[in-house]
């Protein structure tokens, strides 16, 4: 047998072969190359969120935020903030951040409420450490806090995930039920706090 002339009858089987492999190449790194494209070049990016607030993708931690003497926990914060005091408004969102603390259930141990402001009133600090004995409470640099907030004005809630990092920002127009549900789907896709 002639060797040149057994050589068309092997070649179209290892042709197959070589289209197989490439075509289970394909299905493996496709989907990565697609995914990276699309991250890269921002193309068929879904415009749906599934949650409520602003998210604060950009690193910032407490100490960025000017919180003072706030260590990170080892609990998810519902975190109130007011550069002018604790007003009216900010005084509502301490109410809803326990009220959203309470309404986590068996998940209320996850997390916990803070509130960080330049000063409250003697009234006002007396009635916090009788009606909110777990509130933890923090200083706020109204410089800092300005600056890292570009003047949003007003009560703030925020997110605070275990390791300081601010997650989502919510201001006072924001229900309750809408914020309690970020914070459900978060602790249920987090492995910490």
């Amino acid at each position: 047998m002639n060797p040149a002339l057994a050589m068309p009858e092997t070649l179209p089987p290892r042709r197959r072969g070589r289209i197989q492999l490439l075509l289970i190449l394909m299905v493996v790194i496709g989907p990565m190359l697609l995914a990276t494209a699309m991250y890269k070049f921002s193309f068929w990016v879904p415009e749906g969120r599934s949650y409520h607030g602003t998210l604060i993708g950009n690193g910032q931690t407490l100490s960025d935020l000017g919180v003072q003497d706030a260590a990170p926990g080892e609990t998810w914060q519902l975190l109130v903030t007011a550069p002018a005091g604790c007003q009216q408004d900010c005084q509502q969102m301490v109410f809803v951040a326990r009220q959203i603390h309470i309404g986590l259930g068996r998940d209320a141990g996850r997390a916990s409420h803070a509130l960080a402001v330049t000063g409250v009133s003697a009234e006002y600090a007396e009635k916090l450490s009788q009606e909110y004995p777990r509130l933890k409470r923090y200083g706020l640099d109204p410089s800092t806090y300005t600056k890292a907030t570009e003047n949003l004005g007003g009560a703030q809630l925020w997110i605070v995930d275990p390791h300081g990092n601010l997650v989502l920002r919510y201001d006072g127009t924001t229900k309750g039920k809408k914020i309690l549900n970020d914070l459900r789907h978060l602790l249920k896709l987090s492995n910490i706090g």
